[in-house]
């Protein structure tokens, strides 16, 4: 009886410890205290700055706390010229798959990102990528065809996305943006009537002031002190002299964009621009994107490769570290992503440090805190609810998720590649 008794002591033991192990792991990391990689299964296991995600293309179907938001450098290290840091730019950075259809159109054409305007400058974005064209007696946001929009292919009035622009720039008066705009409007004084009626002519940094010859730009501290916190740059050259936009090459130098500018080993310079090593410009763009957006592969295309692609610009940019780094789905990643590479890319320059977040304002040059930069291997926990089909969630959500809109993607791919074809036979 009281052999019987002990087993069924020790079986009751042994039950309450595996309650109690099983009870001790699982909340060591819920409500909000997961760190960056740890396993998470809600929306709020994640510290701030993080959501639980997951990156089936690099084959974790299992979600981990990812990085969600940038470091903003001059949060940092301040009062340096505008051309020493680094900053996160959004490639097309209105064509969100979530945007509203215009009414009885469905539209057919690529989706670079995810989220609003507002959401991604929340975020810690501050360059914004925008095509901008003639269409509907009015500037429309659009992708395009022969440089004509299409009802198809188009978005929203660009007044929109300023004027979020612009409430955010009211709202955070130390922040500096800058848009680069491929421009297809052909209206007389069209742009610079669209930036004023947007508001945005009060935080214009004046082409008069960019420096022309390589020379470095004004400290951010000056811009914020006068107000001029918005950089606008075209792609046509005549409206420097006829609007007062900067023309884009004439201030900086830019890799390809596309396929080429994602090949490893090679960092051509786009055909516009000067070389990349070129001194005559301070300024440096550099894209980090394939011609045919695929939502599912961003997140393996912002670990590894990126980080070595940088290497690969800084190289074939005289040692220069670009200024702004241009991506897709800017928050898809295995765990740092792009927010990492941005501390990488601003800690050398800013403070002589490895990371951002090494870097100590007020000491000297190259005195650096001693942290740790996460770059351990996510958990597997088989326990973590399973996130395969690419949705994530946390403070930082996006509205929905884009499985569907990789494969329509596909679709899209097919659909342009016949569009000259049936443009010629109508």
């Amino acid at each position: 009886m009281s052999a019987c008794i002990n087993g069924l002591c020790r079986a009751v033991t042994v039950s309450l410890l595996l309650l109690l192990l099983s009870f001790s792991f699982s909340s060591a990391c819920s409500n909000g205290n997961c760190q960056l990689l740890d396993s998470c299964s809600s929306a709020t296991d994640c510290v701030s700055g993080l959501y639980c995600g997951d990156c089936p293309a690099v084959g974790r179907s299992k979600p981990v706390c990812t990085r969600g938001q940038a470091t903003i450098p001059t949060s940092i290290i301040n009062g340096l010229p505008f051309n020493k840091y680094t900053w996160l730019m959004t490639h097309n950075a209105f064509s969100n798959a979530n945007a509203p259809l215009l009414p009885g159109v469905e539209r057919i054409t690529f989706y670079n990102q995810e989220d609003t305007i507002t959401n991604q400058l929340q975020n810690g974005v501050r360059g914004l990528m925008l095509d901008m064209y003639d269409f509907n007696n009015d500037i429309w946001l659009c992708h395009s065809l022969r440089g004509q929009c299409f009802n198809f292919t188009a978005f929203q009035p660009a007044i929109n996305i300023l004027r979020e622009v612009e409430a955010f720039l009211s709202q955070n008066p130390t922040e500096i943006v800058t848009i680069i705009i491929e421009d297809y409007v052909h209206r007389p004084k069209g742009l610079s009537t669209l930036f004023a009626n947007a508001g945005l002519d009060k935080y214009w940094f004046p082409v008069s002031k960019m420096p022309r010859k390589g020379e470095d730009w004004p400290t951010v501290t000056d811009m914020v002190q006068e107000n001029h916190r918005l950089l606008v740059f075209t792609s046509v050259a005549a409206k420097e002299d006829e609007e007062g936009v900067a023309y884009q090459w004439r201030y900086m130098v830019e890799n390809e964009s596309g396929d080429p500018g994602v090949k490893r080993g090679s960092c051509p310079n786009r055909k516009e621009s000067q070389p990349l090593n070129s001194k005559s410009s301070s300024l440096f763009l550099m894209n980090y994107f394939p011609t045919y957006p695929v939502e599912k592969d961003a997140c393996k295309e912002h670990s590894a490769p990126l980080a070595e692609m940088v290497g690969t610009c800084l190289k074939s940019g005289g040692n220069r570290m670009p200024n702004f780094l241009a991506v897709n789905f800017y928050m898809r990643s295995d765990g740092g992503g792009v927010f990492e590479i941005l501390d990488r890319m601003n800690g050398p320059v800013l403070c002589g440090c490895e990371t951002l977040s090494a870097c100590q304002p007020g000491a000297a040059y190259g005195s650096c805190k001693n942290v740790t930069v996460q770059t351990r291997t996510p958990s597997m926990d088989s326990t973590a609810g399973s996130n395969s089909g690419g949705s994530y969630s946390g403070s930082v959500q996006f509205s929905r998720s884009l499985a569907s809109v990789a494969q329509l993607n596909n679709i899209v791919v097919f659909c342009f590649s016949l569009l000259p074809l049936l443009i010629f036979l109508l």
